[in-house]
This record gives structure tokens, sequence and C-alpha cells, in this order.
């Protein structure tokens, strides 16, 4: 086999594994996401926001799905309220160094979070302890909170009220899925509230 023989054999294989993880969420995993949908929405309908934490990949996929929401998806639209916990350098830091690096989204769930928000923590293996913490706290608190994790959940499918396990133990694929799935969120929201104006702060 040459090199491009072997090349082309793997990307193949990287796609046609991506479609497989794919195809078992179809078969399985279409409920939990209806029910995602129908909190985000009742959420934004009442004048709450969306906020969203990750490490790493997770973070940047965190960060990638708040802008869908401010800026815009698929239509042109008023601005759905959504907050990536990942961005500001100076928070994080500052909370690592005073208290501990577990309580980087707890803290801020705890100084920005109210009833009825939703809290999205996404976490691959579902163990993440800053993620834990967070949707600890987000409960506490009363704000919905999602979780979007792996095949074997890990703690994350205790603390999450509503929980989007990825049947697959691949962390690229695992990711994959989240933007996938978040994308899907987005643009069904986007298509129902898009026409909607919004007043005293919720969206009519």
């Amino acid at each position: 086999m040459t090199f491009e023989d072997e090349t082309t054999s793997r990307l193949v294989g990287e796609f046609r594994g991506s479609i497989a993880v794919k195809e078992r969420v179809l078969e399985s995993s279409i409920p939990v996401l209806n029910e995602i949908v129908a909190v985000m929405k009742d959420s934004l309908l009442n004048g709450n926001k969306l906020m969203l934490f990750g490490n790493g990949g997770s973070a940047a996929d965190a960060q990638h799905i708040a802008a869908e929401f401010v800026s815009k998806f698929n239509h042109d639209r008023q601005a759905l309220p959504a907050m990536a916990l990942t961005t500001d350098t100076s928070i994080l830091t500052s909370i690592s160094n005073d208290y501990e690096y577990a309580r980087v989204f707890a803290r801020q769930i705890e100084a920005l979070g109210r009833a009825g928000d939703v809290a999205l923590g996404i976490s691959t293996s579902g163990n993440s302890p800053n993620v834990i913490m967070a949707l600890q706290q987000a409960r506490e608190m009363g704000l919905k909170t999602v979780g979007f994790t792996g095949q074997d959940g890990g703690r994350l499918t205790d603390e999450a009220d509503y929980c989007f396990r990825v049947p697959s133990n691949s962390t690229p694929r695992i990711q994959e899925v989240h933007i996938t799935a978040a994308h899907a969120i987005c643009g069904i929201l986007e298509l129902e509230l898009c026409a909607t104006t919004v007043t005293n702060g919720a969206v009519q």
C-alpha cells in the first residue's frame, strides 16, 4: 500500500467512524435532545439565559455554541442570551489562584446565574471536577442543568437534569457529535424564536 493509499484509507476510516456514531445517536438519543430543546426554549421565552462551560476542546465548544446564539446561526434575528464561562482570563485565573481550579465555573454560576437559567456543562468523560461542581451549584440555585458527555456519562449523569450521552468512548467522536447536536439545537431554537420580539427582557 502506498503512502497515498494509506492516507486515503485513514481519512475514510475517520469519516466512517464519525458517521457511525451519529447513526447511533439517531437510534438512541433523539428523545433527550428533544427535552433539551424544550428546556432551553422555555428558559429563553421567560427572559433567562444559557450558561455554557467545559475544558479544552469542550471549552472551545462552549464558546462556539454561545456565539451561535448571541450572533446568529442561519438567520438574521434578535440576539439570544448565552454566555461561555471559559473566556475571561482574569476571572479564570483569579478563582484558580484564590480558591482552586475546580471552582472556576461554580463561582461564576454563583455570581451570574439566576433561577430559570440553563447551565450546560460539557465533559467528554463526565467526570471533570469543575464541570460537576458548577452543575451542583446551578442546581442549588434553581437553574436547569444540562450535560453533554460520552457513553459512560460519569458523574455528570447524576448532576444534570437532562444528560445527552454520545454513544462512544472516543473523545474526538464525542466532541464531533456534541457540536452537531448543539448546531441542531441552535438551528431549531432560531427558527422557533427568530420571528419574535423582546419585551421586558423576555422573548415574546
